[in-house]
This record gives structure tokens, C-alpha cells and sequence, in this order.
């Protein structure tokens, strides 16, 4: 099995694979006791070869590689390509395109939400995946041969599947609706990760301003840590003790020792030092730099009748068309209409309003009605029925 491990043999490999008109990629990678992933395996091929390459190798520089990733003429083909375009775009900064996601085509062309790799072998090639290597340590070496075929499967069947896919794009015409989607994965602030907007990834909630600017200003503090010891975030500190911070402002190290999410140690380390920095200028920060609260107000009884009206005709729209619903409106798209008729959603935009968004505001405003006929639902006109009783 060919296992690239120098530089000349790489640049060799890209020379071939930069003729071809596409080819598959996967990566393997680490990331558990790192801020950033930890590139071990590129896996790649083409409609005539396939090889692996070992990031590792200590004669070996990826320029070629990334070359071949900017490459414009030969098409790249990922599965759930996100993780993997993260790794190159921190690499590199370059966002391999052209850019083909089997994944989001698969539910583009009817294989159900967030289709795994492996589902989507079995149902085009009729194949069971070998996952007994699945949970491989990919930086160890050497690796069996066992584990690298498992790897090397990653891009062998995607050849098949992506052929596949491309014919039923043609087919049904929806080639555009893929190219559309495509631009969150080709956008590079998709990989940026930016300290002040590192609060946005909390799931906990504040009650006030006050609180929030801490909560902002201590995240990116965090951020900032973590990127640069390239640990995990939580190694600095969890996001439950972001959480206690904002509430109880402490603001010496006596204070802050006194939170029970805090040891006596942390309080009166370097690390709690940045965090009493962090809160400080959290709670000098001007108000009109701190975003509004979202306050989340109950739906009244009749949104909740329309949001449930509006989800039973997604689901029969997206069986109809042979499309993932969750591809052309999401829970907070349905409530959103549910409330405006004019709610700035993807699902009233583009392909999404000629398939389900303008069906939805007609369900919505009377002038279409949902019906069951021979154990199916279906949706009539109501404009007719409705003119008559209005003459």
C-alpha cells in the first residue's frame, strides 16, 4: 500500500492527481488534548489511483498538497468536508475548490439529514463498511496495514458515491441548490476562530448586560489561552465557571476563591489573574458594546397551531421532492413564519421559497388547506372554494 512519507514523492503524487478532473480526500485526526486538530493521515484519490500520505513524516512538507488543494481545475471531494477544510484552511489558509460535499448532496438528493459516510456506501454500492478500525490512534506509528486500508476506504468508495451523486443532480436539476449550500464551507470565516465571538458558542443564558459583558470579555480571554497553549478550552477553565464569573462578579483574589466553581489555587494563579483582568474590563465596557438580551417570549396558542400546520407540510413537501426537510427550513424558520410573512429566512429565499416558502405563507393566510387522500396528505387550493363563498 503506498504510504507517501518524503517530499519528492508527494510533489510527484500532486503532478498526477492536478490532471484529473476530481478527487476524493478524507484526513484522520486528533484533537482531544488540543486547541487545534492534530493533522495524522491525508488520505487521497482519483478516478486512477489512491494513496495515503503521512503529515508525520519527518521528510515531509505538505506544499505540494495544499497546492494541489488551490488547485481551481480538479474538483475536491469531501464527506462532512468541514473538520477536514478546518485543519487545512489553519494549515494553509486555503479552502480547497472546487468544493463537493457528499454529504450535503446526498440530502440535496434525498438520503435523509446528515447521512453518515458508511450509510451512504451501503445504500450506493451495496458494500458494509470494516469499522473495526474506527477508533484507531491515527499519530501512532507504525500503523498495521488493517488500518490503513480502513483509511484508505474513506476515499476509495466516495469515487462511486460522488458519480452517483452528480447523476442525480443532473437529473433532477439541482445542481444549483448544491452550489448555494456550498457557501458556508467555502466562506474562510467559517475556520476563523475569533476570541470576541468566542461567547457565542455558550449555551448558558444571562439576565443582564452587565453579566453578559463579563461573560464576552472572559470567553475571549479563554479563547486567547487556549489558542495559543493549543489545549482545550476547558483546560483553561469550563464554561460553568464562565457562567459563575458573570453572576458573581469577583473582582480580587479573594473573591474569586470564594466561588465554589474556583479552587484557592486557580484564584490566586496567573490564570486568575487573566480572569479578574477579563471580568474588569467586562464590567468597564460600554454599554452600547454589550448586545441586546434575546428575550424569549412564549409563542401565543396560535403560532404553535401554524408552526405545527407548517411542519406537516415541510415533511410532506420534502417526501414529495425527495429532499431532506431539514435542508430547506429549519424549527426557527417555521416559528419565524409563523410570526411574519415577511421573516428574513432562508426557507422564503431562492429554491427554498419556490418549494415549500410560498406553499407556506398560502397554508398560513387560508388560501391553501391540507388534506388526507388515500392514506397520504396532500394540499388543495383553497382560492377557489373561497371565491365562492365570498359570490
Amino acid at each position: 500500500m503506498d504510504v507517501i512519507t518524503n517530499t519528492s514523492e508527494l510533489e510527484t503524487a500532486c503532478a498526477r492527481f492536478s490532471v484529473q478532473p476530481y478527487i476524493t480526500i478524507d484526513t484522520e485526526f486528533l484533537r482531544e488534548n488540543t486547541f487545534w486538530p492534530k493533522l495524522c493521515l491525508i488520505q487521497i484519490g482519483s478516478p486512477e489511483e489512491e494513496l495515503i500520505i503521512d503529515p508525520l513524516a519527518k521528510k515531509l512538507k505538505l506544499d505540494a498538497f495544499f497546492g494541489l488543494m488551490a488547485n481551481k481545475k480538479v474538483t475536491k471531494v469531501f464527506h462532512a468536508a468541514r473538520q477536514d477544510l478546518e485543519i487545512i484552511y489553519h494549515l494553509a489558509q486555503v479552502i480547497p475548490e472546487p468544493l463537493f460535499d457528499t454529504q450535503i448532496a446526498a440530502m440535496v438528493c434525498g438520503f435523509g439529514e446528515s447521512v453518515s459516510y458508511g450509510q451512504l456506501v451501503k445504500k450506493v454500492t451495496k458494500t458494509d463498511l470494516d469499522k473495526t478500525s474506527r477508533y484507531t490512534d491515527w499519530s501512532r506509528r507504525p500503523l498495521s496495514q488493517k488500518q490503513l486500508r480502513y483509511a484508505l476506504a474513506d476515499v476509495t468508495h466516495l469515487r462511486d458515491i460522488y458519480a452517483h451523486l452528480c447523476n442525480q443532480l443532473d437529473t433532477s436539476q439541482r445542481s444549483d441548490w448544491l452550489h448555494e449550500e456550498m457557501s458556508i464551507l467555502n466562506d474562510p470565516e467559517t475556520y476563523i476562530q475569533r476570541p470576541e465571538l468566542a461567547w457565542k458558542r455558550l449555551k448558558m443564558r444571562v439576565k443582564t448586560k452587565r453579566a453578559l459583558a463579563i461573560m464576552m470579555e472572559v470567553a475571549a480571554w479563554r479563547e486567547r489561552e487556549a489558542q495559543q497553549q493549543n489545549v482545550p478550552r476547558g483546560r483553561i477553565i469550563k464554561d460553568d465557571v464562565i457562567y459563575d464569573l458573570a453572576n458573581q462578579e469577583p473582582q480580587t483574589p479573594e473573591e474569586l476563591s470564594h466561588l465554589r466553581s474556583v479552587n484557592d489555587g486557580f484564584a490566586r494563579s496567573a490564570r486568575g489573574k487573566g480572569v479578574l483582568e477579563a471580568i474588569i474590563t467586562g464590567l468597564n465596557k460600554p454599554e452600547k458594546d454589550v448586545p441586546a438580551l434575546k428575550k424569549t417570549k412564549p409563542l401565543p396558542a396560535d403560532a404553535i397551531a401554524v408552526i405545527d400546520l407548517l411542519r406537516v407540510l415541510l415533511k410532506t413537501i420534502a417526501a414529495q421532492h425527495d429532499v431532506a426537510s431539514k435542508l430547506i427550513a429549519t424549527t426557527d424558520d417555521l416559528e419565524k413564519i409563523a410570526i411574519n410573512d415577511t421573516a428574513d429566512v432562508p426557507a422564503l429565499k431562492g429554491w427554498r421559497y419556490e418549494l415549500f416558502g410560498k406553499y407556506a405563507l398560502e397554508l398560513k393566510n387560508g388560501r391553501l388547506s391540507l388534506a388526507i387522500q388515500d392514506g397520504r396528505i396532500i394540499t388543495q387550493d383553497n382560492v377557489q372554494h373561497l371565491n365562492a363563498i365570498s359570490a
